[in-house]
């Protein structure tokens, strides 16, 4: 799923333990986040301002089917980088798409992990609609599982198959669900589904690196091997555990704050509970820090406190409908609400 900074979270005088001890990263695209933060707000300031009156309403986005759309995806089992179960998951997410209208594209590319000697080949799957429209939003997430559920006790149970459910799978269960509804909204941008390889292709942590995909997609995007501009994006990760909650990350906050308060002003106007209003107590690296670094403004919608992060209990019987159903509140707003 992601890295973990700020490793220590103080409560009732007590310590708790965070999930992954790493320092805050540094460097870009963190040393000129003030200055890109300034960039970031003309360019949002139109659709934080909008008036309430441009009276658009959420998607029927129909939660229990994305549930079923989950449990479709757990079912093929682990869906590691390169694995038989990615390409079973590939065929049966382009068939999906394409026949809800979606433009699906590969970006195929060979990573190079510490631990293994031979490169990985991997693909960004994208869906892209209205794909003629050069000013485009992205909705996001990983689609690869991890190898190891390292965060069992018992290490013996490290390479026992897990499914990783919330994380890994409702991203794309979510946009499953999403594809049936993206094209009856008034949007005015183009929007693209990106799903990134490779973000946890993690055989020996602490050694192995992460984010193989976003990388690839950010330097793309960066040489401007594209045509057109992407406003912003927002990436999902472990959005359906039950009882999910999502404060503010800090690292989103910190390098695409007018995006941040965009999203959750949208969701405070809707009463979506599941969006906390305030900063959260970890840093996390993910996804949308290399899309940053490219040069896309990106946030990390993500419940922090899943317990099964990591662990074989990483299953569909452990999420819920409810969570997604706010996500899709709020992102088919905010969507339709972008000029």
């Amino acid at each position: 799923m992601l890295r973990l900074s700020s490793i220590l979270l103080l409560a009732a005088g007590s310590i708790m333990a965070a999930w992954i001890f790493a320092p805050r990263p540094t460097g870009a695209p963190y040393a000129d986040a003030q200055e890109t933060q300034v960039a970031q707000r003309a360019e949002f300031a139109q659709d934080r301002n909008l008036p309430k009156a441009l009276n658009v309403s959420p998607a029927a986005f129909d939660a229990d089917r994305a549930m079923k759309y989950l449990k479709e995806v757990c079912d093929i089992g682990p869906r590691m980088s390169g694995s038989e179960g990615m390409k079973k998951q590939q065929a049966l997410m382009q068939k999906h798409f394409e026949a809800l209208g979606g433009k699906v594209e590969y970006q195929r590319f060979k990573a190079n992990q510490k631990s293994v000697k031979q490169p990985i080949e991997m693909a960004n799957m994208i869906v892209s609609y209205w794909p003629e429209r050069t000013r485009r939003v992205i909705f996001c997430c990983h689609y690869d599982t991890r190898p190891l559920a390292d965060q069992e006790e018992d290490p013996r149970k490290w390479r026992e198959p897990f499914v990783s459910a919330n994380d890994g799978g409702s991203g794309v269960a979510f946009l499953m669900e999403m594809a049936h509804h993206i094209k009856d909204l008034n949007i005015n941008v183009g929007v693209d589904f990106v799903f990134f390889d490779g973000e946890e292709y993690i055989l020996e942590p602490g050694t192995d690196k992460y984010f193989f995909g976003s990388e690839y997609f950010a330097a793309a995007y960066k040489n401007g091997r594209q045509k057109h501009k992407y406003l912003g994006a927002i990436l999902l990760d472990m959005i359906a555990g039950k009882g999910a909650r999502f404060p503010r990350d800090p690292n989103s906050v910190l390098l695409a704050g007018p995006l941040v308060d965009s999203v959750w002003k949208v969701a405070a106007e809707f009463k979506c509970n599941s969006f906390v209003h305030r900063d959260g107590t970890i840093v996390v690296d993910d996804d949308h820090v290399p899309l940053n670094r490219g040069g896309i403004p990106a946030i990390d919608i993500i419940d922090f406190s899943y317990k099964h992060w990591h662990k074989l209990s990483d299953t569909p019987d452990n999420c819920a409908p409810e969570p997604m159903a706010e996500v899709a509140k709020v992102l088919t707003v905010w969507v339709q609400r972008v000029k």
